[in-house]
């Protein structure tokens, strides 16, 4: 994400510059006078700043709109997660009560010489 908008704020300079460059170039090769020359570039130069202004917010707002879709993301990720550990706790626990059931049958079973037989579900 830190790239895109690296790639935005290259795009943003290219454009205020090129714009910049642009219009003072044409003005400059317009014949009229240095006052109205002066005035046409003034002028220019504040509608590229007020448009580099627009396009930067609407880089920010789109910069925002990611974000909280990646933190949103990130949080059903988390509970996600959250979720499968608790369900493995949950059959790791089972094994144990399991073994441990079968391990109190094993001794409280009478000494025959045979083994108790011991299944493992799972």
């Amino acid at each position: 994400m830190a790239e895109h908008e690296g790639d935005i704020g290259v795009f943003l300079a290219g454009f205020v510059i090129g714009g910049m460059v642009g219009s003072i170039v044409a003005l400059l090769l317009a014949p009229q006078s240095g006052e109205e020359t002066r005035t046409l570039i003034h002028d220019r130069s504040i509608e590229l700043k007020d448009k580099a202004v627009e396009k930067a917010e609407e880089a920010r707002i789109k910069a925002e709109a990611a974000a909280a879709e990646a933190r949103a993301r990130a949080d059903e990720l988390a509970k996600l997660t959250q979720e499968k550990a608790l369900e493995m706790k949950k059959k790791g626990e089972e094994v144990v009560q399991s073994y441990r059931s079968k391990g109190d049958a094993a001794k409280s079973a009478p000494a025959t010489g045979e083994t108790p037989e011991v299944t493992v579900e799972g």
